[in-house]
């Protein structure tokens, strides 16, 4: 994978001019401020994650967007939910992100590499499920139902494993435990 920076676009000896060019003749894609990749090199669902990890290296996959990469959840993303560590600035000019500040005690909680693209980070589906309940009051205790119902039918899913990532976020134990026992 190739995400080319105007950093490393220098240190490999273009000049940014070059890069502009290139963007304007359609070899290059802009995807961020001084963030570019080849058309379809990647997969259109990790371009934008694929270029904030290239500026912030803690990017993650997190909430909708995560849901979506684990198959727990139908909807179809405009943009891609990516978490950073609270009080990291947000890189400038991604347009189809929604950036997420999460706690820098918890941020690294779940938090795996993906099968495909291992420089690449997204959340594990139990810390998916457990943040889809922490922010239910935003997005609807739907969205997290539905999430857990369908981790819970997948084979190798463990109620436990789910409890103890939960033990992380204290406040979303009660609720899940319910959950969880109405399902099962």
């Amino acid at each position: 994978m190739t995400v080319l920076t105007l950093e490393s676009a220098r240190a490999a000896g273009l000049r940014k001019d070059e890069v502009y060019r290139m963007a304007r003749s359609g070899e290059l894609e802009r995807i961020g401020r001084g963030v570019y990749i080849r058309p379809g090199e990647l997969d259109p669902t990790v371009v934008s994650l694929a270029g904030a990890t290239a500026v912030k290296s803690a990017a993650t996959m997190c909430l909708s967007s995560a849901l979506v990469y684990h198959g727990l959840s139908d909807e179809i993303p405009l943009t891609t939910d990516i978490a950073l560590p609270r009080g990291t600035r947000f890189p400038a000019g991604f347009d189809h992100v929604i950036w997420h500040s999460f706690g820098q005690s918890t941020f690294d909680v779940g938090r795996v590499a993906m099968s495909e693209y291992p420089e690449l980070a997204v959340y594990s589906a139990e810390r998916t499920i457990v943040d889809a309940f922490r922010i239910a009051h935003l997005e609807g205790i739907d969205l997290a139902n539905e999430a857990l119902r369908r981790w819970v039918r997948a084979p190798g899913s463990s109620p436990a494993s789910l409890l103890r990532t939960a033990g992380h976020f204290p406040r979303t134990v009660t609720v899940i435990r319910q959950s969880l026992q109405v399902l099962l």
